[in-house]
């Protein structure tokens, strides 16, 4: 006999499982934080230039730009003086720009063409393949046996290759990954924002995967490639929209090994309105997810890896996921609300709050705890803001997960990048990258109305304690919309 299940029993199961999905996830940021922690003190830093002293292989950097003309300039200008033999290294710009960004690019090129650096502009008649057919069509010319790439919003410094090349003296590794520096995390509270975020993704997860042989990504800039890593793992595709994410896995799936130098910083500018993060985030979350289904089942099949190797390549995979599940939670909190008005605080405080704790408040400890020991004060009092603006967002980036399941590829969309240093303003022109975000005002609008019945109901039973913490749901899609209507004037 089949038990009677409500539509409110439905969604309270519902939402507990998503919840119970969230704190797997904050288990998981907890393993990484004791680990990063017993290991600090001996950090990841790039070895001497030994072995290399002697000889310095033939190393091609790659610029790829799409319709970049407030930073072109300045990345040709920090290529052309990287210190290496000038006849070991040659400069593609991959410039596949529409608008005026071509002339800057042409005027930059033959300056340094001048002083004898080999800087060459390459141009496709099409955008196929997005970035991962431009690097594609330039390693199809490329010289170099190792080949360099930084996007258009990085300043490499003039020793990035002196201090990322001996660690190739070891013929296994395929490709070296430095630290990402942020020029302008004190632009405004939403830089201050994902240079917390982005901080503990190198200074932890990279170390720490590095340190215990786990797989770990290429961040798609600020790294070096052999070029037979590529080549043997099949080169650049364009299949999902985190080509960086493919082929890393692919390349190390083929025997490759990865470094992670923590000590080279290259400077980088984050994206400063909202509408970039979010669009930069949700190529993130769509193109993991392209990337999990395609190379995950390749992981989980595959006899020789060891199994906590493939648990945290799926975890890394399908870390996105989270964005989908924060929605669920946000979806059906109102219902569990109204199908368990009767329970009683015992089976609260044995069941519902360290669940809770483990989804939300154990994240936040990951952030606050990299932030203290890296001492970064600033970023303390933006963790405050954290919570309420990933609410704020998960909505716009879980339909980029349920798109990365059921699709391949798909448009590229570029970050806009504008220049700005600390808390410049925007260049007069910003407006001309300006990107669509009413369509997220009027869905963020809905769930702020939906969102105040939880609050309502508590506040008609006069459930005082639980005010709080329903109140950062509506706070978090108000927080989105003021700051996308601040971006539309």
């Amino acid at each position: 006999m089949f038990m009677a299940f409500d539509s409110g029993q439905f969604w309270t199961v519902i939402h507990f499982l998503a919840l119970g999905g969230l704190a797997l996830y904050g288990l998981h940021r907890l393993w990484f934080l004791l680990c990063w922690l017993t290991k600090r003190r001996s950090p990841v830093t790039s070895p001497y230039l030994r072995t290399w002293a002697m000889r310095r292989p033939r190393i091609t950097v790659q610029l790829p730009l799409y319709n970049e003309r407030f930073v072109a300039a300045r990345l040709l200008d920090a290529a052309a003086k990287l210190d290496w033999p000038k006849d070991k290294l040659e400069i593609q710009v991959l410039d596949d720009s529409t608008d005026d960004t071509r002339e800057i690019v042409e005027g930059r090129a033959a300056h340094w063409a001048r002083e004898g650096i080999c800087m060459k502009v390459l141009r496709r008649e099409h955008r196929h393949g997005f970035k991962a057919g431009a690097l594609a069509m330039g390693m199809s010319t490329a010289s170099g046996e190792y080949i360099a790439i930084f996007d258009a919003d990085f300043l490499p410094s003039p020793n990035f290759l002196l201090r990322t090349m001996p660690s190739f003296s070891d013929p296994r590794v395929g490709m070296v990954q430095a630290r990402w520096g942020f020029l302008n995390a004190n632009h405004s509270w939403l830089t201050g924002i994902q240079s917390l975020l982005l901080g503990p993704h190198f200074g932890i997860e990279h170390q720490v995967r590095f340190r215990r042989g786990l797989f770990f990504n290429f961040n798609g800039t600020a790294g070096i490639w052999r070029r037979t890593a590529i080549e043997s793992a099949g080169g650049w595709r364009a299949d999902t929209v985190t080509e960086d994410l493919d082929l890393s896995y692919r390349a190390q799936l083929a025997g490759w090994r990865f470094v992670y130098l923590d000590d080279v910083v290259v400077p980088s500018e984050l994206p400063v309105t909202l509408a970039a993060f979010r669009s930069q985030q949700q190529r993130w979350a769509k193109g993991s997810v392209q990337t999990a289904r395609k190379i995950l089942p390749c992981i989980l099949l595959d006899r020789f890896l060891p199994l906590g190797l493939k648990i945290e390549a799926a975890v890394h995979l399908l870390a996105n996921l989270g964005w989908l599940l924060g929605t669920i939670v946000t979806l059906t909190l109102y219902p569990a609300i109204i199908f368990r008005v009767g329970i009683g605080p015992y089976q609260l405080l044995r069941f519902d709050v360290p669940l809770f704790l483990l989804a939300s408040s154990v994240v936040l400890l990951y952030f606050y705890v990299y932030a203290i020991v890296q001492k970064q004060g600033g970023s303390v009092a933006r963790l405050l803001l954290l919570p309420i603006c990933a609410i704020g967002l998960a909505p716009s980036l879980a339909l980029a997960v349920l798109e990365g399941m059921v699709s391949e590829g798909g448009d590229f969309e570029r970050t806009p990048k504008f220049g700005v240093h600390g808390r410049g303003p925007l260049p007069s022109l910003a407006f001309l990258y300006r990107q669509p975000s009413l369509i997220y005002v009027v869905l963020n609008a809905t769930l702020v109305v939906y969102t105040l019945l939880p609050v309502l109901f508590a506040w008609q039973r006069s459930t005082w304690i639980a005010l709080p913490f329903l109140m950062l749901f509506p706070l978090g899609f108000s927080l989105v919309i003021l700051k996308d209507l601040a971006e539309l004037k």
